[in-house]
């Protein structure tokens, strides 16, 4: 009598879950609020000379390289988004530290709070 073989289908007992790929590491990491673009300026131009589009996954900050690419985590819920920076700001409280595009804001589920607790982790830099 041959020896019953486990469908293809069927977990491997014992067998470790597949673990997921690392986050890249950050260059530099920063702790604030985010804050989020109107509507209104849609269309505008930033900083860098491209127009903002709020369906874009873009943020302003007040002093890292046009292009460089963040992470930014909403500390109180885990959530996360990778956005570019194409602008400058936020402008006003010095506790504000990064200004996100309306999609970056929905990804963060943070449109209805306007204001939420961030870490901003430096994954790549523009040249």
């Amino acid at each position: 009598m041959p020896p019953a073989v486990a469908p293809e289908s069927a977990p491997v007992r014992g067998a470790p879950p597949p673990t997921p790929s690392p986050a890249p590491a950050a260059l530099a990491v920063f702790e604030g609020e985010a804050t989020y673009y109107s509507d209104a300026l849609a269309g505008r131009k930033t900083a860098s000379g491209e127009r903002y589009d709020p369906s874009a996954l873009t943020a302003a900050h007040r002093t890292l390289r046009f292009g460089t690419e963040v992470r930014v985590v909403r500390l109180d819920t885990g959530r996360s988004v990778i956005v570019r920076i194409t602008d400058r700001g936020p402008f006003g409280k010095p506790s504000r530290i990064i200004d996100l595009s309306k999609a970056a804001a929905r990804e963060l589920d943070m449109l209805r709070a306007g204001v939420v607790p961030v870490r901003v982790e430096v994954l790549r830099q523009h040249p």
